[in-house]
C-alpha cells in the first residue's frame, strides 16, 4: 500500500513544478520496478565507498579540519592503517572516537593536576585507539554484492 500511495503521489505531481524527489537506499535490488519508470525515480546514481587512500585522506582531513592536532599526528599514517571498505560514516566514527579519546586523556590529566591547559589536541595514539575498536559498517562481501548490483543496474540502462 505504501508503494501504491507513493506512486500515486509521484504521478499526481504537476510536471511544471520545480520539485525534485530524491530517494536513497542501500538495497536497490529490492526496489519495485514501477518506482524506476520515467517521471518517477528515473535516474540512479551509485555512491560507493572511497576505496583509494587519497580519497580517504581527503575525507579524514575534512572531518578533522576543526580539530587541534598534536604535532606528531600524521593523518596519512592514520589513513594507511584503515581498511579500504570504510564508508563516510565509518570515517566520521573514527574521527569522533579519536576526539573522544583525546578528551578522556585530557580530563584524566586535569584531574591529576598534571596540567592546567584545557585545550584538547588529538594525537596519533587517539586515532590508533579509535581504529582498534572500529568495525566497518560494510563487509567486503557486502561491498562485492553492491558492486555487482551497480553493474547489473548499469547494464539495464
Amino acid at each position: 500500500r505504501v508503494v501504491s500511495q507513493l506512486l500515486a503521489e509521484l504521478d499526481g505531481m504537476n510536471k511544471s513544478s520545480d520539485v525534485f524527489i530524491i530517494g536513497a537506499t542501500n538495497r536497490p535490488d529490492l526496489l519495485d520496478p514501477a518506482l524506476l519508470r520515467p517521471g518517477r525515480f528515473d535516474k540512479l546514481l551509485f555512491l560507493g565507498i572511497s576505496d583509494d587512500r587519497d580519497s580517504q585522506l581527503k575525507i579524514v582531513k575534512a572531518l578533522t579540519r576543526k580539530f587541534r592536532m598534536h604535532d606528531s599526528c600524521e593523518l596519512e599514517s592514520v589513513v594507511s592503517q584503515c581498511p579500504l571498505n570504510l564508508t563516510g560514516a565509518d570515517f566520521y566514527a573514527l574521527c569522533s572516537d579519536a576526539m573522544l579519546n583525546a578528551m578522556k586523556r585530557k580530563i584524566a590529566m586535569l584531574e591529576e593536576g598534571a596540567i592546567e591547559d584545557q585545550s584538547v589536541e588529538v594525537s596519533q595514539e587517539d586515532f590508533s585507539g579509535a581504529l582498534a575498536t572500529l568495525v566497518p559498517s560494510v563487509s567486503n562481501e557486502e561491498l562485492v554484492h553492491y558492486k555487482s548490483l551497480q553493474r547489473q543496474i548499469a547494464q539495464q540502462k
